[in-house]
């Protein structure tokens, strides 16, 4: 039978479409787990033990018997092998095991342990940690650039993928969060009006976004991210003058919009008590007149000088 479906779709590489570039077999599938181990009471013993192998032994491969040389020189040697699987782990420190290569587990234990002896061990830090990125220079949504830099605070979570599954997750968590905060600085506007979510105005939202871009970033290297602040936020040097004289502008504007109302309905208050206690009959002409000086009066930046008509106001 005669196969008649289209051929898979492929990228310029070849690598079929859709598919990342060396997805395959680039992820390293190793998750935490507990690592053998005593407390301070069975290292303690195992201290005991080492040391009195390791006497014993010496005194009796001192001796002219074969036998005992034999029998002293494996009772150093277990001895010393058993040494080897003692250690002292600080408060916020683990130990990542592993015996010849392969990962045996974690040790989260405090104090004086013992684990697998002949075991290589590596230090990992638990410790919340945080670090501020550089400023970086971005353009934000409406395409005006800005500077902007970020606090972010994190703890290894998972120390097995934090030791295998990245080749250094201190750095990597350093370029994946300069990564986030660019992706989501250039998705915001530095400043909006009401109901736009701008860079200086929702700044809670924005960092909770910027926690949450850098948290699924990192996550292939065990590190969970508690908090991401923005540090840093403004115009770039080149466009900060102009933008500044943007923003008096609209300050300007939206003052005299908040003058031109109050002094409007002032103006209406006056007219009104006017011809509601009927001081004064004003024809359409003298009602203008009245106004327009009314608005000159309050909403005038320097203080008004009147002008007094000896006459009629139709002369």
């Amino acid at each position: 039978m005669t196969d008649t479906s289209p051929p898979p779709q492929t990228t310029t590489g070849g690598a079929p479409a859709g598919r990342p570039v060396g997805h395959d077999g680039t992820r390293v599938d190793v998750a935490e787990r507990a690592a053998w181990s005593l407390g301070a009471g069975g290292a303690v013993l195992a201290v005991v033990v080492s040391v009195a192998l390791v006497v014993g032994g010496i005194l009796a491969a001192a001796s002219d018997n074969a036998a005992a040389t034999v029998l002293g020189v494996v009772a150093v040697v277990a001895g010393i092998l058993l040494f080897t699987g003692i250690g002292v782990i600080s408060p916020g420190q683990t130990l990542v095991v592993q015996l010849f290569g392969r990962y045996l587990g974690t040790v989260r234990r405090t104090g004086l342990v013992l684990t697998v002896p002949l075991t290589t061990r590596r230090r990992v830090s638990v410790r919340v940690r945080n670090f501020e990125t550089s400023e970086l220079k971005v353009n934000d949504a409406d395409g005006n650039p800005i500077n902007i830099a970020a606090i972010v605070v994190w703890q290894v979570a998972d120390t097995a993928k934090a030791s295998f599954a990245v080749e250094d997750y201190d750095d990597f968590v350093v370029v994946q969060s300069e990564s986030a905060l660019r992706h989501v600085a250039m998705a915001h506007p530095y400043d909006g009006g009401d109901g736009v979510e701008s860079l200086r105005g929702a700044t809670e939202l924005v960092s909770d976004e910027i926690a949450a871009e850098v948290a699924e970033r990192v996550a292939v290297a065990g590190v969970e991210v508690i908090e991401a602040r923005i540090s840093n936020l403004a115009y770039a040097p080149e466009i900060a003058q102009a933008m500044l004289q943007r923003q008096q502008a609209g300050a300007i504007i939206a003052a005299r919009s908040r003058i031109v109302d109050g002094a409007v309905s002032m103006v209406e208050d006056a007219l009104g008590r006017l011809e509601a206690d009927g001081i004064v009959s004003l024809d359409d002409e003298r009602r203008a007149t009245m106004v327009s000086n009314l608005l000159v009066v309050l909403c005038g930046e320097s203080r008004a000088t009147p002008v007094v008509n000896a006459g009629s106001l139709y002369q």
